[in-house]
């Protein structure tokens, strides 16, 4: 079961998938990166995954195998795709936009203002 995750925030059954959209920056330079953030209660803002405009993805290993980034550019986003969702990926998830995210595993002010609220049942 997919289900695509909005501003409103969801709540998605273990095992099943979330797709996150965020609309586009606009790149400018080669280092340039858009992607999710995100942080679960007591836990730190951690990176989850960001894609260059070469194209280029980068996943934490929490979700490495487990998920995909991709531009639409029919819409003007940056979609991000988890299946087989656990527990741990109850976050509230964060759009993020910068120059060389990937190297930011963690960082606190990426988490700050409105994020979108995922929550995994079982």
């Amino acid at each position: 079961e997919e289900q695509d995750v909005d501003s409103g925030g969801g709540s998605v059954q273990a095992g099943g998938s979330l797709r996150l959209s965020c609309p586009g920056s606009g790149f400018i330079g080669n280092d340039d990166e858009q992607g999710w953030y995100r942080q679960a209660p007591g836990k730190p803002c951690e990176l989850v995954s960001v894609i260059n405009i070469a194209g280029d993805p980068y996943y934490a290993d929490a979700v490495k195998g487990r998920a995909t980034i991709s531009f639409d550019n029919s819409k003007n986003t940056v979609n991000l795709q988890i299946n087989n969702l656990n527990f741990d990926d109850t976050a509230a998830y964060y759009c993020a936009t910068g120059h060389l995210i990937r190297y930011r595993s963690v960082y606190e002010p990426a988490c700050r203002g409105q994020g979108t609220q995922v929550t995994v049942s079982s």
